[in-house]
């Protein structure tokens, strides 16, 4: 009901009395104001005079209410362990495809191979959940789709230029600022569900905790708007999901690549392989040449650019 008055109040621009929300919501004037106050609570800055109630600022917060066209699907948590642990147990309930798990902070972040990922306030992650009709030896391609939206979309609201480390990395001056995490359920030949986590330093200062890692507003010098760059991100998933089947999204990955033609090291769990990276496959694995010319191809594992 939150959203519903927000979106009325929105609309507006202007104030809106309390018989005319209860009239078009359906609901009493008491309730009216019990949500207004639970807004209030959550940081929306309403007047309320004698002409009705005015909504004159938002907080920069992942509220439902602040991610347009998915309100319906936000599943929001001031603090969670793990928007990917919540979003599984989602998925085996059957929760509808677009539904978003979203924490202002985790206590048990995880990223790839059973790591933490720090998650203080300020940074931005959200879990998806996705049915894909696609065949489960394509599932890889869920990663380096949202791995070219975060990408395309940092590109576009900022003007930084982000690159992709494959698997699953997004960069800002070969400094990771986003880690996507991808984990399946399906059976031989359909896919049940992907639950896809996006992890996104925005306005936390994460290099002076992780090597190697940078923030939006380190890189900008400023904080960002989280919800606004948020709605940037989902826009562009939107996008790039057509390109799962109907082609185009290896390219738009090799485009923005920062792996492609540098000698890198893959250290997976099965081993290690060093070579130049030439190229992915269709289901999204690095070909590699090694040093004796053979090509070798590289499904998952931490990749280490040498030059």
């Amino acid at each position: 009901m939150k959203v519903k008055i927000l979106k009325v109040l929105r609309e507006s621009g202007d104030y809106v009395s309390g018989q005319v929300l209860s009239k078009e919501l359906g609901i009493s004037r008491v309730s009216i104001w019990k949500h207004i106050r639970n807004l209030k609570e959550d940081g929306y800055v309403i007047e309320a005079s004698a002409r009705g109630y005015r909504l004159v600022s938002s907080p920069d917060l992942l509220l439902p209410g602040e991610l347009q066209g998915w309100e319906q699907k936000v599943h929001h948590f001031w603090e969670a362990s793990s928007t990917m642990n919540i979003a599984k147990e989602l998925a085996k309930r059957g929760v509808e495809e677009g539904a978003i798990v979203i924490a202002e902070s985790q206590t048990r972040g995880r990223g790839r191979l059973g790591r933490e990922w720090l998650s203080p306030k300020g940074g931005i992650y959200v879990t998806l959940i996705l049915r894909p009709k696609m065949s489960p030896i394509y599932a890889p391609r869920m990663n380096l789709m949202a791995s070219v939206a975060v990408a395309k979309a940092i590109r576009r609201f900022f003007g930084l230029k982000a690159e992709l480390k494959w698997p699953n990395d997004v960069l800002i001056k070969g400094k990771k600022v986003c880690g996507i995490l991808a984990e399946i359920e399906a059976e031989t030949d359909v896919i049940n569900f992907v639950n896809l986590g996006i992890g996104i330093n925005a306005n936390n200062s994460i290099s002076r905790y992780e090597k190697g890692a940078t923030s939006l507003k380190e890189e900008l010098g400023k904080e960002v708007s989280r919800k606004e760059f948020l709605n940037s991100v989902l826009k562009e998933i939107n996008q790039q999901q057509v390109l799962l089947t109907k082609g185009g999204l290896l390219e738009e990955w090799k485009s923005l690549s920062a792996t492609l033609g540098r000698d890198v090291r893959i250290v997976a769990p099965d081993g290690e392989i060093i070579g130049q990276a030439l190229d992915i496959d269709a289901s999204g694995a690095l070909i590699l040449k090694s040093e004796d010319g053979s090509l070798r191809s590289a499904i998952c594992g931490d990749c280490i650019h040498l030059s």
